[in-house]
């Protein structure tokens, strides 16, 4: 099988998960044997650009010409199987959709955010969720807040590509969800349900799970849409050392709240940003990983990591958390989750669980509120060894590069042949 990856890489200066999910499935496809033709660019090569290419740019999320161009090239000299297409910003466009079709190729596209609607791609502004374009023609809330890279000219570009692009977007021949919440959002947007498969993302298997460690571990952004001032003021309602050590890695715009944080409390530790090895360390430290998203996020990598180390995770009810930590089905009466098991064997009367706090089969999540994570976090710390072993179980079913990678393959075969 031949398959075209298309993607816009993010800036390397800022981190991005996308960026390495791309790389890991285009590495984990040719391990399966596919001839993967890689069709990238990067927001990184836009200042070393020439002034006529960068004249272009304003139309670039509409229309590409070089990348149109390029890829007409690439598709009529290799004559893949299919087009896999992530980011389209701003360097590629929507368009290559179009370019795909005219030359007979079907396209399947990783959906990571919700920018078919949202101008930012987050469902977030001034601190809350935001979901005032849905349904709207031209998102025009959008440019009155300068929802795009804080610019009201950006703004009004994105609105006006994605409206523009609106019968680009329902021609995708097959969307990939990463999560049942992504699914339900290509719903609302009018794609049909036999064009949409829900298909996470994976993490490389780091093996088998060390002993849990003590305590907690936030890995994210610093910043407001993360939580991470949201879980700062859970964690001060209780006193200090009573739950462990927190630690908290990552850089941002809040890192200043971090630091106090870490100054107050001698159960607070900052960690900054981590490489891989500092990551795997981290997790392997601790028992519960935080993942306290106020917004709806798609696929935090990090909730993947730690299900792959056996690590339970405590997350916002928001998203696609509730499909990672498997709490978006029914949830389980009250007494009778993993933290009750956990009371029960050590010779208590199994108490229930606090409210708000749902149970799923590796991990709990709680509604994005100080009062319902402080009342998570020991319950968490009781249950986290019940949990460690579905934990890691859930990784080896959902999400290991095998079944991922097959699911991937299989998909491919079947737009394929249609």
């Amino acid at each position: 099988m031949r398959i075209v990856v298309a993607h816009n890489r993010y800036r390397e200066a800022q981190p991005s998960g996308e960026n390495t999910i791309v790389d890991s499935e285009i590495a984990q496809l040719t391990a399966a044997g596919v001839e993967v033709l890689p069709f990238l660019r990067s927001s990184d090569e836009i200042p070393s650009m020439s002034k006529a290419a960068k004249a272009l740019l304003p139309i670039s999320p509409i229309y590409a010409p070089r990348a149109q161009d390029d890829l007409a090239r690439l598709l009529t000299e290799h004559r893949p199987d299919v087009l896999h297409l992530h980011n389209p910003y701003p360097l590629l466009s929507p368009w290559v959709v179009r370019t795909a079709h005219r030359h007979g190729v079907p396209v399947v596209q990783t959906v990571h955010n919700y920018r078919q609607v949202c101008s930012s791609g987050i469902y977030f502004r001034d601190g809350m969720i935001c979901q005032d374009c849905k349904g709207r023609a031209l998102g025009v809330p959008a440019i009155v807040h300068r929802c795009y890279r804080g610019s009201r000219a950006q703004s009004a570009l994105m609105a006006t590509t994605l409206a523009v692009h609106r019968g680009t977007w329902r021609s995708v021949d097959r969307f990939i969800a990463l999560t049942s919440a992504i699914a339900d959002h290509l719903r609302d947007y009018g794609i049909p349900d036999e064009r949409i498969v829900v298909k996470p993302n994976s993490v490389p298997d780091p093996g088998r799970p060390a002993p849990l460690g003590d305590g907690f571990l936030y890995m994210a952004r610093l910043t407001p849409e993360k939580g991470v001032d949201l879980l700062l003021e859970a964690w001060r309602r209780h006193p200090v050392g009573t739950l462990g050590t927190l630690r908290v890695a990552g850089d941002g715009e809040l890192r200043p709240l971090v630091e106090a944080a870490a100054a107050e409390r001698a159960d607070v530790v900052y960690l900054g940003q981590l490489d891989r090895a500092g990551v795997r360390a981290a997790v392997e430290a601790s028992a519960v990983v935080i993942a306290a998203s106020m917004w709806h996020d798609v696929l935090p990598t990090v909730i993947i990591e730690a299900l792959a180390s056996g690590r339970p995770v405590l997350g916002t009810a928001l998203g696609g958390i509730p499909y990672l930590v498997g709490a978006d089905g029914p949830r389980e009466p009250a007494g009778t989750g993993p933290a009750a098991v956990t009371s029960a064997v050590a010779g208590q009367d199994p108490a229930p669980l606090p409210a708000g706090v749902v149970t799923g089969t590796a991990g709990w999540v709680v509604p994005p509120e100080p009062a319902a994570m402080a009342a998570a976090l020991p319950v968490a710390r009781a249950g986290a060894a019940a949990l460690s072993a579905p934990a890691r179980l859930r990784y080896e079913q959902t999400f290991h590069p095998d079944v991922v990678t097959k699911r991937l393959l299989d998909l491919y075969a079947g737009v394929a042949r249609r």
